[in-house]
C-alpha cells in the first residue's frame, strides 16, 4: 500500500490550494478515505472524509464551507480543495485509508515513511 500526497506549499491568507493523494497497492474504490493534518507542535486531527463511491462526505467544523473533499476512483486519486485558507490551516496534510471523524487520531494511522504534504498559510 502506498499513499503519496502532493500539492502543498506556501500561500497567503485567503488563497487556495488543491491537494492530491495518489493511492496504489490496494483497491482504492472499495475503501473510504480521510484527509488528516498535523499542525506544528500538535497531534493529528481529521479534516475531511469521503465514502467509497463519494455518496457521503463530511468535513470538520473548522474547515466547513472552505474545504471540499473528492475522489477519482478511475485515477485512484483523492483530492482536497482548500479555499479561503487561514493561518490556522498551517499543517502537514496526510491521506489515510478509512473513515475517521475523531478529533485526536493516533500516529499509527500513517503508513511507514508516509511524508504528507506541507501547507503553510502566512503573510
Amino acid at each position: 500500500v502506498q499513499l503519496v500526497e502532493s500539492g502543498g506549499g506556501l500561500v497567503q491568507p485567503g488563497e487556495s490550494l488543491r491537494l492530491s493523494c495518489a493511492a496504489s497497492g490496494f483497491t482504492f474504490s472499495t475503501v473510504a478515505m480521510t484527509w488528516i493534518r498535523q499542525p506544528p507542535g500538535k497531534g493529528l486531527e481529521w479534516v475531511a472524509a469521503i465514502s467509497r463511491a463519494s455518496v457521503t462526505s463530511d468535513v470538520a467544523d473548522s474547515v466547513k464551507g472552505r474545504f471540499t473533499i473528492s475522489r477519482d476512483n478511475v485515477a485512484n486519486t483523492l483530492h482536497l480543495q482548500m479555499d479561503s485558507l487561514k493561518p490556522e490551516d498551517t499543517a502537514v496534510y496526510y491521506c489515510v485509508q478509512g473513515w475517521y471523524r475523531d478529533p485526536d487520531l493516533p500516529a499509527s494511522l500513517l503508513l511507514p515513511g508516509q511524508q504528507g504534504t506541507e501547507v503553510t498559510v502566512s503573510l
